[in-house]
């Protein structure tokens, strides 16, 4: 059984940075990319970030690309995100997410290639 576990979300001010951690359980983590995901209130869940299971390919969405940096322990099972220049519009619930099948190499955007989701953080960035 998969289970994927985040931590590290806070309140920031504005500038300010937070490390997002997903530790996950229940299959060989090394095989497989992961992807980070966040959620507004109010607006659709939207990706952040992803990563292969090598950890040699990321993907990253336009919004925060040169801010955000996922990266991986694959003797931790664990998938990082650290978030810099934090800006209110990063306040959202954020989520970390694995697909259901093995994927070395690749890096996946799309939410429906993901079937196990974490509980979920809150990242609030006050003005």
């Amino acid at each position: 059984q998969v289970q994927l576990v985040e931590s590290g979300g806070g309140l920031v001010q504005a500038g300010g940075s937070l490390r997002l951690s997903c530790a996950a359980s229940g299959r060989t983590f090394s095989m497989y990319g992961m992807g980070w995901f966040r959620q507004a209130p109010g607006k659709e869940r939207e990706f952040v970030a992803a990563i292969s299971g090598s950890g040699a390919n990321l993907y990253y969405a336009d919004s925060v690309k040169g801010r955000f940096t996922v990266s991986r322990d694959n003797a931790k099972n664990t998938v990082y995100l650290q978030m810099n220049s934090l800006k209110p519009e990063d306040t959202a619930v954020y989520y970390c997410a694995q697909p259901e099948r093995r994927d070395y190499l690749g890096v996946h955007p799309r939410s429906y290639v993901y079937v196990y989701w974490g509980q979920g953080t809150q990242v609030t960035v006050s003005s």
